[in-house]
């Protein structure tokens, strides 16, 4: 509801129209965005290799061996992701950000190899999911929990996920 809450007002406020600053000016939407990748990544790992020794208490991983990172189990370790199998969006609020190492999260990968089209990709996220979000009630047949998730080089469910879309009657 929060978010459905910070959608309608940005729409209100802007006749129904998704402009560029309405699609800033959503950061609770934002921050289920980025709860929903650090829960399933679309990419679940990638696979870099050593372009030097690196020491990993205790061991030496020498230069030229590919490493391969499970973005999946980074984003699920509950070291750092407190009961990571809960939703929870305030993970991304600012004051829970800072405090969080840079490569926690890696839905885009990071560092210099990082996705370059990321901002570009969470603002398409932002335009599709707000008018849906905005114009629809989206009840769940399947739930996620319930349909295993296929790991190949891409993250998906194993069969369709079902919902129910119920248009919202604006006055």
């Amino acid at each position: 509801d929060r978010v459905r809450k910070e959608i309608s007002n940005v729409m209100q406020k802007n006749d129904g129209k998704l402009t560029m600053k309405a699609l800033q000016s959503m950061p609770y939407l934002e921050m289920c965005l980025k709860e929903s990748m650090r829960m399933y990544p679309s990419v679940h790992f990638i696979s870099r290799e050593c372009s030097e020794d690196v020491k990993l208490h205790p061991y030496l991983v020498p230069k030229g061996t590919t490493v391969h990172l499970l973005i999946y189990d980074l984003h699920h370790d509950a070291k750092i992701w407190p009961e990571p199998e809960v939703f929870n969006p305030e993970r991304f609020l600012p004051e829970n950000i800072k405090n969080r190492h840079p490569y926690s999260y890696l839905p885009f990968s990071a560092g210099p190899r990082n996705c370059i089209g990321q901002r570009f990709a969470l603002l398409e996220l932002k335009a599709l999911v707000a008018p849906l979000v905005y114009m629809f009630y989206l009840e769940p047949i399947d739930y996620l929990k319930d349909v295993p998730m296929i790991a190949h080089i891409v993250l998906r469910a194993s069969r369709p996920i079902r919902m129910k879309v119920i248009p919202i009657k604006r006055v």
